[in-house]
Parts: structure tokens; C-alpha cells; sequence
């Protein structure tokens, strides 16, 4: 009779599954835990779950048993870091976890401490958590290899299927079966195999022998025969089947900082599963794990400065490899340029500080898409490869390359790598069936022979286990799968690069957007809101201490510690808005201590800057411009509004005196408009805006009404519930139209404002709009106390605009993106990343939307739409639940947005002119530092890190190219230009600017 390929491959998995029944040649239990120093017995409940938890016993190997065979099976009801001191008082640590419960005895006899918490590594709660299983066992390694080698057999015949050594692959597994002779006696059969399913399903079983045999020395012999017969028959098979393909393999822990755990548990976690590493490395040479994120490494100085000296000698020794160049693995959409400069700069000092190396691979394998800037930052940050696997989310289209140039926005290049493995992603294994798809859908295989392979638990961290190892070790000899090695990272892109100089390689231009997980850039918005005042506080802060520095005050500190904990909090699955509710608890509560920081700093630095100024008798308020645009005088004081004609020069110290107040005339209110020189806002009968007229220009701003609000109640996503809007969205919406109140509230000659009170459902929103007397923009502030559940809010504005593309503002610069669906790639982009505005314009006149808060925003045919929140039930049920504010803003202006001075408009709304009341100060206006040339934006001004002066640093925000110069005050020096890290760029024009270039000098005093 002659079996199906099928059903032989069945055969063969049933055989194999008896195995693990005999894989252990003795078993005792280890008795005597302790449950924080109270008795706890096997198999029994948990006293509390509150931590701090601790377990202990002793264990003593029975006698007979060889030491080198004998190991630790436990599973005490969590997640654990495993402490084994030996008898001679050497202690060693593990992470205890599903995916690692075997650890290798020490010595004779030994002690146990795990300190564990009732969870499994993605956060789940144990609900009734016990000490499941605790044993010592004599291995049988005979039996464990074999197992694994069959495992693996099956795994590629699965993969294999169709390929030519199939047939031989099918008769070598069947023949080592027949050449085992396999134990048989009922008692100890019956025993062995009584755990195994169907064995389970039996009514009743026979009384089970206590202490079942396992092989003979005989039966052992013939295995390991049969085993050694096998592998010959594989290497064989090999030379007539050779590899196809190379995968490298580095092994590796994807630690989220935070997600579905807080972040103390992080800080656990990162314990576990570095211990776990270290371990292996102790068992195999080749073993190479790598993990980036320099912020771990310097919370270890605190948590376990003993382990980090023993990563920090496994890096030397290169089997540790730290990578990444960033402080943590951050989402790229939402921070701004600078932040993300920080991130490398924090991060890179970091790495050579205590590694004593740079690197030169940025590592984001899980971030929900990649801002256009980065390539250039990468570059001057000393890296110039990329990784990630995000790209192959994308559920509609893919970037059509997977080792491919990535251009940033600047013209910037570095070398993109991401492999498509459909078996957990980063989270591989090194299985035959995961190394085999990875390499068959590595897309450049004829351009160079390798794709990188990582594999590891992860996530919730756990990393490589020491089966890993050993299968790499058995895989070398197999037939037709492609050849798997460790190897560095670097390593791999060293290669790549060489590759790249002598072949084609495709070109990605631009942003790479993610078609998934839109929502994040909504979702948790108050802590949105938090992490961009932190991110404008801090710049803000440096860039008045340095003006002061300039003006003869003191030299400003670093900010670096400040910094951190807003880079810390920009992690992708914070910021994001895709973690617990524990996480946002925290991150609150820090963010807030940064602004409190932020605002201390800025105070001092305002003092400093008063010290320096001529005394005089005229000056009644200190005005400072800490931008590089000039400003309108545009001020709240103890709440009230002050709107002149006057400016305030760029980066300008203005002392101004009483009179330089008077109001710009022209401003007037009713109760259903508001009107100055420039615009006027006219509401429709229901409280939204039915016109917005530009004077100047004589247009119509708003075509079929703008801030009208929706409520789309079928944001109910597929899967992800924080992370992902579907496109079907707007097929069922409730229009706020209605309000419970509308009244005029201010009406000054400096300022007017209508507020209109709303009710939806169990939520209100309350929104004022208001107009100065020399704005360009109307500005909506809306509080929001909401109370519904997987609902999004949105604010719609259709515009009297009609353009192929709008502008939408990123990480330093702006990118165009389509407002029609023309194609499936301009159809999935509905919901896209901006920072403080969107403009649609056409030839003469355009709309810009601006705020101070938001990230999620589309741009459909006229209507320009801003995600005003989210309220998904997984894994936060109380996402955006409650009281949040925020301001956005409607600008009609003639030109192109770079023509109407949008950004300096989102400039003002983001960051007003820092002003203080002063007295006995001479009025007038210093520049401490002046710029001539292109309008460049600033990025920041600050201390340079080593100590030596202050960084200038900018860019290009609109795509023009040109002269651009700084000229310092008296005693001040101007360097050449120089990088993120702030050294030499030898390649730049210190006095030009290329388009949505970012450049940097130093300032430094000559006396």
C-alpha cells in the first residue's frame, strides 16, 4: 500500500510526538518553597499576588544522578527572575518565563530565589496564579536530540514541499525510525505516555507506575546510532540538495518599554530576558544577540550595574551587540526634528560612552510608519542603514523592494532593510519552516545572497532560548533550506553596502507610510497634547538661556535629563496611544514634571536675560521672540489680550513701553461674526462656519461650511483597537449641529470671541472661537468632557479650494500628499501624520488648518478634517475618557502656504512670545543673534554637550534652496558647519541652505 505525501508526513509527527514522553530518564519533585519565607506546597494557590514575591527552596541532586545531565523544570505561576546560587556560593540569574523553564543544576545541591509577578509576558493577568510544576530531571539527551532533529525534518518536508529532495528527506526520516528500538513494557508505557492528548481523553486510566523506566543502554545505543546514521544521511543529501539562499540569524529580545505592562514591569522584564542571553552565550560561541535602545543600558546602571559590566564584556567580546544609535526605538511620525535629533545624539554619546562605539544601524523594527526626515538624521547622526519589518504590515500596498535606498527628504541616503517573515514577524524562530519563507520572500535575492533573519521572543522581551542554538547547530548539515548563520548586524550591512557599490539598488522617496495603525496618530490625545508642550517648553527653555548667554549672561546647563524623559516617552506604544491605562498614569505625571521644569527654566532664563538689558524709565514689558521669523504682537497676560501693530524681530529681546499697546484698529463682533482688517467669520445657523472672508484677496475662504463637528460611531476596527481607524469610518456619522448655547463672550478692541456650548449623547463640547485685532487666523478653542465609548470626533472644513495635493507639515519640512483616490496608494492614505497644519492652495489663494495639539488629519477633495479624539476599549477601556482642551485654527491667505506665512502662523499658535511686566528698563530691541538669507526655521539653540559654547541649529522647511548666514554678537565666533552630533560636516556649505536641510554651528566666545 502506497501512503499520500500527506499522510506520511502525519506518520511522521505522530511518531515524533512520543519523543518527549521519554525525554526524561528520572523526575523528582522539589519540595520545600516558600512563599516570602511563609510555606507554599507544589500545586498550591498563590497566598497574594501583591508583589514584592518571592520563592526559595533548596535542591539536592539524587545520588547517581550525573551533574551534567541533570536540570530544573519550574513554572511557579508568572514570570520570574530566577536566582540559582551553587555550593560553592557562585550565583547565576535566568529569566523565567513560558518559553524558558529548563535550567541546567549547578552543583549537587543549590538554592533557588525567583522573584515573580502574576504575569505572562504580554501583561495577561494569572488569574489564580499557583506553583504549577517544580522538578528536577535527569535528562536523557539521546532521546532530546533526536526528537529535535525529527522536529526539524518534519518542519522542512512542510516548507519543502514540492522540491525534489522531498522524497529523500521522507525515506531518511522513516528509516531512523525503523532503526530505533523503542521501550515497550506496558507499566512503564502506559505511565510515560499517560500526559499525552489522547491518553487524556480516556475515561478512566489504569493506575499509573510511579516511577516509570526510561531507555536501556541498549535502546540509547540504537538511538544514537540511528541519529548519527541520520545526520550523515542529511549531509549527504546536502551536497546533492545544496542550500538555497542565506538568512543570517541574530538573536534578539523586542523589549516594548511599555504596552501592555507598565514600566516598572519593563525594567523586570529587560532583567529576565538579558540574564537569559548571557546564559546562552556561556553555552555557544557562535550565539549572537543584539539589543538597541541605550536607555535600558542606563536604567541597568541603577537596576543591576552588575549585570551591565557583564553585557558590557560580552559586547567587547562581539557576541553582544548593541545597535540602534537612539535613546529608545521611537515612533517617527509625531515627534518634532528635534526630538528626534535628540534621540540619536542622547543616544549615540550614550553607546560610545559606555560601549565605546558608535553605531551605524538605526533598528525600529515596530514603528507604525517612518518620517522623511530621517534619513538625513540617520546620516548625521553616523548611520547609514536602516531596519524595520513595519513596512510589511501595510495591508493594500508595499513599498516593492526590501533592501532598498531610502531618500529622505533632503536627498539624504541610507540603506533600508526588511525582511517579510510570516512566523512572528521579529519574533522569528530557527525552525526550517521560518527560515525558508523569510528567504522565499526576500524580493532582492538576485541583487545579494543574504537576507537578515531575528529571532527571539519578543515583545514582552523572553529572547532566544538555548533550542535555538542547538537547532542552528543541526541545520548546517540539512539539504535544500537555506543555509542560517549568526551573525552581527552590522555584519549584514556592511555587506549589503558592499553589495550596493557595484549594483543596482531601488530608491524609496520619502516618507514611508504605514497603511495600518492610522489611528495612533489619535488615540490617549491628552498625553499627545503633553508631549508636545514638554518637547516646545524645553526647546524654548535652551534657546532663552542661550540668548541670554549671548547677551553676557551665565552659560545655560544641559537640559539633557529633562530631554530624556520626553524621549523616553515618545516610545512606540506610548505616544502612540496603544498602551494600558498605567502607562498613561505615568507618563502624565512625568510629562507634567518636565513642563513644570521647562517653565522654571524659561523663568530663570527670562531673569538672566532682564540682568543684561539697559536700565531706563520707559520700558513697561519685556517681550522675546524665540523663533526665527518675525512676530506680531500678539500677547495674553493675566488673561487678557493684547493685539498691536508692532513686531518683535526674529530671535528679538524687546523691551516695549506702555504706548507700542494700542490696539490694530478694526476689530468688531456680533453675536454670529467676528471681524477685523483682515478677515471676517460669519456663522451658519447652527453654530458652524459658513464664511470666512479674506480681504485682501477678496475670496471666499469656506465652501459648504468648515468646523463642523462629526461623531463617527462605527470606529470599531477589525483588529487593534487603539491603533487602527478603518476606512469605512464616515459611512455612519452624527453631526454635532445643534448647541445648547451660543454667546458673544469677549468683545475688546483687542480681541472677540463667540462660545458655543454643545451636547452629544453623555458629552459636551464647548468651543470658542475668537479673532485679535491683527490675526490672520480664527482660532477655536474646544474643551471636551466626553463620555462615550469606540467613537471618533473629528472637525470637517470644506474650503473654497480646489488642488490635486495639500501640504501637510512633518518632522522638519513638509511633504505633499494626494487629496483624491486615484490610485490604491492615494486611497489608503485617508488619515495621514501632520504636525501644527495642513494647507490646501491653488495658484493666489489657499486654506491652512492649524493646531496645537493634534496629529491625525486628512485632506479629501475641499475638506481639510483634524482628529479631535478616540475612545477605543482595548487595551485602555478609558481612552480619552473626560476633560481634555485643545486650540486649532482656520487661515485663509494669498499664495502658496510657504508664501502665506503658515508655519510662522503654527509658530505663533505652538509657541506665543514669552512676555514678562518689567520696570526701569530702557525700551528698544536687541538681537543677539541675526540671520541673513533663506527663511530658515529654528530648530533650537543650545549648549553644546561638550561644554564649549552654544549649537545654532536649523532647517529648511518649505523645499527652496539658497544663501543663508549667522552673524553672532560682538566676542562670538561662528563655526563651520557641523553635524547632529555637532562635529565637522566637511562636505557643507556653512553659508547655504539646501532644500529641508538641517544644519548646525557653534557658537563660541572669544574672550
Amino acid at each position: 500500500m502506497s501512503l499520500t505525501y500527506t499522510q506520511r508526513l502525519e506518520r511522521i509527527d505522530v511518531r515524533n510526538a512520543e519523543f518527549q514522553f521519554w525525554r526524561a530518564r528520572k523526575t523528582v519533585a522539589v519540595d520545600g518553597w516558600r512563599f516570602n519565607d511563609h510555606p507554599i506546597a507544589g500545586g498550591e494557590a498563590w497566598p497574594n499576588k501583591t508583589p514584592p514575591i518571592g520563592f526559595t527552596a533548596n535542591v539536592t541532586v539524587p545520588e547517581g544522578w550525573p551533574l551534567a545531565d541533570t536540570y530544573l523544570y519550574l513554572n511557579l505561576g508568572g514570570e520570574s527572575l530566577l536566582s540559582i546560587t551553587a555550593q560553592d556560593g557562585s550565583l547565576k540569574r535566568y529569566g523565567l518565563d513560558p518559553y524558558h523553564r529548563e535550567f541546567a543544576a549547578p552543583s549537587k545541591s543549590f538554592s533557588l530565589h525567583a522573584q515573580s509577578v502574576p504575569r505572562l509576558p504580554f501583561g495577561e493577568p494569572v488569574q489564580a496564579p499557583k506553583l504549577e510544576r517544580t522538578e528536577l530531571f535527569w535528562i536523557d539527551r539521546s532521546v532530546d536530540r533526536m526528537w529535535l532533529l525529527m522536529r526539524q525534518i518534519a518542519e522542512a518536508l512542510k516548507v519543502l514541499q514540492g522540491h525534489d529532495v522531498v522524497p529523500y528527506l521522507l525515506d531518511a526520516a522513516e528509516q531512523a525510525f525503523y532503526a530505533i528500538d523503542w521501550p515497550s513494557a506496558t507499566a512503564d508505557y502506559v505511565a510515560r505516555t499517560a500526559t499525552a492528548v489522547m491518553q487524556q481523553k480516556i475515561w478512566q486510566l489504569p493506575e499509573l507506575k510511579a516511577d516509570p523506566e526510561g531507555l536501556t543502554d541498549a535502546q540509547r545505543a540504537k538511538l544514537d546510532q540511528a541519529y548519527d546514521a541520520l545526520m550523515v544521511r542529511l549531509g549527504e543529501l546536502r551536497m546533492r540538495f545544496p542550500p538555497q539562499g542565506k538568512v543570517a540569524l541574530t538573536g534578539h529580545a523586542h523589549i516594548d518599554l511599555c504596552w501592555l505592562w507598565p514600566y516598572d514591569e519593563t525594567r523586570r522584564k529587560m532583567r529576565r530576558t538579558f540574564h537569559t542571553a548571557l546564559s546562552i552565550m556561556e553555552t555557544s560561541k557562535d550565539f549572537r544577540f543584539n539589543q538597541s535602545t541605550a536607555h535600558y543600558y542606563w536604567q541597568l546602571e541603577e537596576d543591576d550595574p552588575e549585570l551591565l559590566e557583564k553585557i558590557v564584556d560580552r559586547a567587547k567580546d562581539g557576541q553582544w551587540e548593541t545597535l540602534g544609535g537612539m535613546w529608545i526605538e521611537p515612533d517617527t511620525n509625531m515627534p518634532t526634528g528635534e526630538s528626534l535629533t535628540r534621540q540619536i545624539l542622547y543616544g549615540q554619546r550614550y553607546f560610545e560612552k559606555r560601549f565605546g562605539t558608535r553605531h551605524s544601524v538605526c533598528w525600529l523594527p515596530d514603528c507604525f510608519g517612518f518620517a522623511g526626515a530621517l534619513p538625513q538624521l540617520l546620516k548625521q547622526g553616523g548611520m547609514k542603514s536602516f531596519f524595520t519589518i513595519k513596512v510589511n504590515w501595510s495591508e493594500s500596498n508595499h513599498i516593492p523592494a526590501d533592501l532598498f535606498w531610502w531618500e529622505g527628504l533632503d536627498g539624504s541616503r541610507v540603506l533600508a532593510h526588511s525582511f517579510d517573515n510570516p512566523m512572528e514577524g521579529y519574533n522569528g524562530f530557527v525552525r526550517p519552516d521560518c527560515i525558508t519563507p523569510t528567504w522565499k520572500n526576500f524580493r532582492q535575492k538576485d541583487r545579494h545572497d543574504t537576507t537578515l533573519l531575528c529571532v527571539g521572543y519578543g515583545d514582552g522581551g523572553g529572547g532566544p532560548s538555548l533550542e535555538m542554538v542547538v537547532r542552528e547547530e543541526q541545520l548546517r548539515v540539512f539539504p535544500a533550506i537555506p543555509e542560517a548563520r549568526w551573525t552581527r548586524v552590522h555584519d549584514f550591512f556592511e555587506d549589503a553596502h558592499a553589495m550596493a557599490k557595484t549594483t543596482p539598488v531601488s530608491v524609496w522617496k520619502g516618507e514611508i507610510y504605514l497603511e495600518l495603525h492610522r489611528a495612533t496618530l489619535t488615540t490617549q490625545s491628552a498625553i499627545k497634547k503633553l508631549h508636545r508642550k514638554a518637547e516646545r517648553s524645553l526647546i524654548t527653555a535652551e534657546t532663552l538661556a542661550s540668548l541670554g548667554h549671548l547677551l553676557g549672561a551665565a552659560k545655560p546647563r544641559s537640559m539633557e535629563p529633562e530631554w530624556r524623559v520626553v524621549l523616553k516617552n515618545e516610545f512606540h506604544d506610548i505616544l502612540p496611544g496603544s498602551s494600558i491605562a498605567e502607562v498613561y498614569v505615568d507618563a502624565k505625571a512625568e510629562l507634567e514634571q518636565v513642563l513644570a521644569e521647562g517653565a522654571a527654566a524659561q523663568k530663570s532664563a527670562v531673569e538672566a536675560i532682564l540682568k543684561q538689558l539697559p536700565e531706563g524709565n520707559e520700558g513697561a514689558m519685556l517681550v522675546i521672540n524665540p523663533t526665527l521669523s518675525p512676530r506680531p504682537i500678539r500677547l495674553t497676560l493675566n488673561d487678557e489680550s493684547i493685539a498691536t501693530d508692532g513686531m518683535v524681530p526674529s530671535l528679538g529681546v524687546s523691551i516695549l513701553p506702555a504706548s507700542a499697546f494700542a490696539p490694530k484698529p478694526g476689530l468688531k463682533a456680533t453675536q454670529n461674526t467676528l471681524e477685523n482688517d483682515i478677515i471676517k467669520v460669519t456663522l451658519a445657523d447652527d453654530g458652524s462656519i459658513a464664511s470666512i472672508l479674506h480681504k485682501a484677496s477678496g475670496r471666499e475662504a469656506v465652501e459648504g461650511g468648515a468646523n463642523q463637528l462629526f461623531a463617527y460611531t462605527a470606529d470599531k476596527p477589525r483588529n487593534w483597537d487603539a491603533w487602527d481607524v478603518e476606512e469605512d469610518y464616515g459611512q455612519k456619522s452624527e453631526e454635532l449641529s445643534g448647541y445648547e448655547s451660543i454667546e458673544l463672550v469677549e468683545n475688546t478692541a483687542h480681541r472677540a470671541a463667540i462660545r458655543i456650548k454643545r451636547r452629544w449623547r453623555d458629552s459636551t463640547v464647548v468651543q470658542t472661537l475668537s479673532l485679535t485685532a491683527n490675526a490672520r487666523r480664527l482660532d477655536i478653542f474646544t474643551e471636551i468632557d466626553w463620555h462615550e465609548r469606540r467613537v471618533m470626533l473629528r472637525a470637517e472644513n470644506g474650503v473654497a479650494v480646489s488642488a490635486a495635493r495639500a501640504t501637510f507639515e512633518v518632522a522638519y519640512g513638509v511633504v505633499e500628499r494626494p487629496t483624491h483616490s486615484n490610485t490604491s496608494w492615494d486611497e489608503a492614505m485617508f488619515e495621514a501624520p501632520a504636525h501644527r497644519f495642513i494647507d490646501l492652495s491653488e495658484p493666489g489663494f489657499g486654506v491652512a488648518l492649524l493646531n496645537d495639539a493634534k496629529y491625525g488629519h486628512s485632506a479629501r477633495g475641499n475638506v481639510l478634517g483634524l482628529s479631535l479624539l478616540r475612545s477605543p476599549i482595548y487595551p485602555d477601556p478609558l481612552a480619552d475618557e473626560g476633560y481634555q482642551s485643545f486650540t486649532y485654527a482656520l487661515m485663509p491667505h494669498e499664495g502658496t502656504w510657504y508664501d502665506g506665512h503658515v508655519r510662522e502662523e503654527a509658530d505663533d499658535l505652538n509657541q506665543p512670545l514669552i512676555a514678562v511686566a518689567v520696570s526701569g528698563k530702557a525700551a528698544g530691541d536687541l538681537c543677539p543673534l541675526t540671520v541673513q538669507g533663506l527663511d530658515a526655521a529654528l530648530s533650537v539653540i543650545k549648549p553644546a554637550e561638550d561644554g564649549n559654547g552654544l549649537i545654532v541649529r536649523v532647517y529648511e522647511p518649505a523645499g527652496r534652496r539658497g544663501g543663508f548666514k549667522i552673524t553672532p554678537p560682538d566676542g562670538w565666533t561662528v563655526s563651520d558647519a557641523l553635524s547632529i552630533l555637532e562635529e565637522p560636516m566637511e562636505t557643507a556649505d556653512a553659508q547655504a541652505m539646501k532644500p529641508f536641510e538641517v544644519k548646525s554651528w557653534r557658537l563660541s566666545k572669544t574672550a
